[in-house]
């Protein structure tokens, strides 16, 4: 299995859409994990196949991401990238590309491209946009 995560303007029905795509593409949902900040929706999903999940959706206009990237929550405040880095950096996490996702001043989302995900995603567990406490 594999994550795949979609990045969409937030608006309501946006997870009917996604949910009924994979479901008539016989796409089964493993996991799911959706957040908005700023008026987008950060939506990660589980699934077997996920180069089928991602075809499809690109095919319906979504912006999909797999891979290496993971997506953190982090508070809007002065610092907090630099805690983040200060992480990864200690634990020989070397970051490819961070892209700032959105905002709302309360809260950001960022997406870190990374060459060890399993590790960070242990290592900045309470970031993780998928984590449930997070949301």
């Amino acid at each position: 299995m594999k994550d795949i995560t979609i990045i969409a303007p937030d608006k309501i029905g946006l997870l009917a859409d996604i949910s009924y795509i994979l479901g008539k593409a016989r796409v089964n949902i493993e996991s799911i994990a959706v957040t908005s900040v700023g008026g987008k929706a950060v939506i990660s999903v589980l699934v077997k196949n996920s180069q089928k999940a991602t075809d499809v959706l690109q095919r319906n206009g979504f912006r999909v991401s797999s891979g290496n990237v993971i997506f953190l929550k982090l508070s809007d405040e002065p610092g907090k990238l630099s805690e983040i880095a200060k992480m990864l950096a200690d634990n020989k996490i070397s970051v490819g590309n961070l892209n700032l996702i959105s905002k709302d001043g309360k809260n950001t989302i960022v997406g870190v491209t990374v060459d060890r995900p399993r590790k960070a995603r242990k290592v900045l567990e309470q970031y993780l946009v998928e984590n449930a406490e997070a949301l």
